[in-house]
């Protein structure tokens, strides 16, 4: 199984920290986000994984190497200086993960879920992991029924992780429409209307996971995820 780490945010909201660290690269409890999830994908036995890049893309590789540490292959994908959204991240990707089901994880995310339990082949064209609603997005953002399928409408917060077939993007022109960004090549778009448009044909399934997630989105949920993951056992 192949894997894409989301790491091209340009980390506006985490600045002075992201000044001159992209944000994947940030540490909580002396180790990067990004290597958090790498230790993880390696476990799950993942072979390569692909990390595209834009903000401060050339520190990547220095402080991650060619990812042989963790017994992996790194594929390093810069954006430009204007990051893809995730729509037009993944669809960028897809030459680098093949034609396979693959695993997609924010970069700048912290959760204890367990990436074993994900179905390597999805009943339809996505499988999400639905967190509880954090307090800076009350909101939510899908909901998951019964059979654990996925809805477009709001009740739980999507975690960043997910499995995806490829072809959740055949048609994603239909879908995105005249959306700012679609005529930029590479195309720049996000993946939530597609995500969408496949729950309502009955194509997302899901799961509630109710340990420990961080959208590490502000300096001091950085600083909260440090002390939490430091704490004894």
């Amino acid at each position: 199984m192949k894997a894409l780490i989301f790491a091209a945010g340009l980390g506006e909201r985490m600045r002075p920290l992201t000044e001159h660290t992209p944000k994947p690269l940030l540490e909580a409890a002396g180790k990067p986000l990004i290597v958090w999830h790498l230790q993880r994908l390696a476990a799950l036995g993942v072979s390569d994984v692909v990390i595209n890049t834009s903000w401060l893309a050339q520190c990547f590789e220095p402080a991650l190497g060619d990812g042989s540490n963790w017994g992996l292959r790194l594929h390093y994908l810069y954006e430009g200086t204007t990051p893809l959204e995730t729509g037009g991240g993944m669809l960028n990707a897809l030459p680098l993960l093949g034609d396979a089901p693959f695993l997609a994880i924010n970069g700048d995310i912290w959760c204890d879920f367990d990436l074993a339990s994900l179905p390597r082949e999805p009943q339809g064209q996505a499988h999400l992991v639905l967190v509880d609603n954090p307090a800076h997005h009350p909101g939510g953002d899908f909901r998951l029924d019964e059979q654990g399928r996925m809805h477009d409408s709001p009740a739980l917060t999507f975690s960043g992780i997910g499995v995806y077939r490829p072809q959740l993007l055949q048609g994603w022109q239909a879908v995105v429409g005249d959306a700012a960004g679609v005529e930029c090549t590479p195309p720049r778009f996000k993946l939530a209307p597609l995500l969408r448009a496949a729950m309502r044909a009955g194509q997302v399934s899901g799961v509630h996971h109710t340990g420990q997630w961080t959208d590490v989105g502000t300096p001091q949920r950085l600083a909260e995820l440090d002390a939490q993951l430091r704490q004894p056992a």
